[in-house]
């Protein structure tokens, strides 16, 4: 994963046509994307939990939300755009991945000026758990029925990513599930987590049957879930960032645009992959736009302890009890004059010192020359990050040969031989 800045992500959206296509989680997905096409930074706990308001960052609400009625039930609806000079972003709430409402999404999406560049689409929450006990049934056919109908209405140029659905927590207190549904009882979070890795196999199926991108975010988020909310649907901020970036960078690999390196501690400054419960989201006091900058890098690692740190003893105790002898102080070492070549805070990643004086080498190596230095235990270090990445000299394995070179001149490992002697070249007459 890249981690782009805003100005990177409009060169790669320059005039596209990006519709998002989705549920509330998609909503977000939709308002990050908005929110980075214009500044470094993410998105708020305000932001996440808005829904259909009139603007969200010089964007506006077309349809529904609050130019209709705030509601949960199956008929919800809200359309949003954002357009600029070269960018235009849109989005549709579905509750149904294909309906009666899909189809005039479709035919919008057909008959507008310009065609859509790019797809981002997701359904599943509301279709396994809103419409009955033969809903999962129903959403396998209707998802055939999508993709034949996308199939069909989209150019050839256009990109579908089709998103499966992110992970559930252990704990479901969304506002979309009703008490009962159907005259049914409420739907369990384990029945609602099967469903939906049944649903996300089929819409992989599916998919890719189609030759449709398919971007699975159930299992890049299957162990982030410290970043779910108290709702255990819907995610943070840094869930929401990272997921862009993954989109930006699908969208860049089938456009085949080469996105810039960076420094692999920038790429991710969050941590991530943690294994433990669902935490509950609370809002903050002071809570608000932040810039998604990486931290300020560590001091440069210094050089580890050559004793022990106090507390654990240097050798092990003596069998008999007698007295030790008193410890002999050292004197410190005399100042050396510098070298000019070096610069007095460099530090030195080795242990061996060139010492360009007339006076002799001291006969201890491997210490940094200062003048409090002495030979008591050093208090423990703290081990720093080191600022690069070093790779591993070679090391030889056991059990296996060394390659030797190849060539006309082979290493002799062996006793050196005599010289022989030879004859003379001629034949010398003995006497009779």
């Amino acid at each position: 994963m890249v981690r782009l800045l805003a100005s990177e992500v409009q060169q790669l959206l320059h005039n596209k046509y990006v519709v998002v296509l989705g549920d509330s989680v998609h909503r977000a997905v939709y308002k990050d994307l908005v929110l980075l096409l214009q500044k470094d930074c993410l998105l708020s706990y305000k932001q996440l939990r808005m829904k259909g308001e009139l603007t969200f960052e010089k964007d506006q609400l077309m349809k529904g939300g609050e130019l209709d009625t705030l509601h949960n039930r199956t008929d919800y609806r809200e359309v949003r755009e954002f357009c600029s000079d070269h960018h235009l972003v849109r989005f549709y709430f579905l509750t149904r991945v294909y309906s009666e409402y899909m189809e005039s999404v479709l035919e919008e999406l057909q008959s507008g000026t310009h065609a859509p560049d790019v797809i981002i689409m997701n359904s599943c929450l509301w279709d396994v758990s809103r419409y009955g006990r033969n809903s999962l049934s129903s959403y396998r056919q209707n998802l055939e029925n999508l993709f034949g109908r996308m199939d069909q209405v989209l150019p050839k140029s256009c990109l579908l990513v089709w998103n499966t659905a992110m992970p559930l927590g252990d704990k479901i207190k969304a506002a979309f599930l009703p008490q009962k549904c159907k005259g049914q009882a409420r739907i369990s979070v384990a029945t609602l987590k099967k469903r939906v890795r049944q649903a996300n196999l089929y819409s992989h199926a599916e998919a890719t049957k189609r030759c449709f991108d398919v971007l699975d975010l159930n299992f890049h988020f299957r162990q982030a879930k410290k970043h779910l909310q108290g709702d255990g649907v819907h995610w943070n901020e840094h869930a929401h960032r990272r997921l862009t970036y993954m989109l930006l960078a699908h969208m860049a690999d089938a456009w085949g645009v080469e996105l810039p390196q960076r420094h692999p501690l920038e790429i991710d400054p969050v941590d991530w992959e943690s294994a433990g419960r669902v935490e509950e989201w609370q809002p903050q006091a002071n809570r608000g736009p932040q810039a998604f900058a990486p931290p300020p890098p560590g001091p440069f690692p210094r050089p580890r302890p050559l004793f022990p740190p106090p507390g654990l003893p240097v050798r092990p105790p003596p069998l008999l009890a007698c007295p030790l002898p008193p410890p002999q102080v050292t004197p410190p070492l005399p100042p050396y004059p510098q070298d000019s070549y070096f610069s007095s805070d460099h530090v030195f990643q080795t242990d061996e010192f060139y010492i360009h004086s007339e006076d002799p080498a001291p006969t201890h190596t491997g210490y940094t020359f200062e003048g409090d230095f002495s030979f008591h235990p050093q208090p423990p270090m703290p081990n720093y990050r080191p600022p690069c990445y070093q790779r591993p000299a070679p090391g030889a394995h056991r059990g296996f040969q060394r390659r030797l070179a190849q060539g006309p001149y082979m290493p002799w490992r062996g006793r050196p031989r005599r010289p022989q002697r030879h004859g003379p070249g001629y034949v010398e007459s003995r006497p009779q």
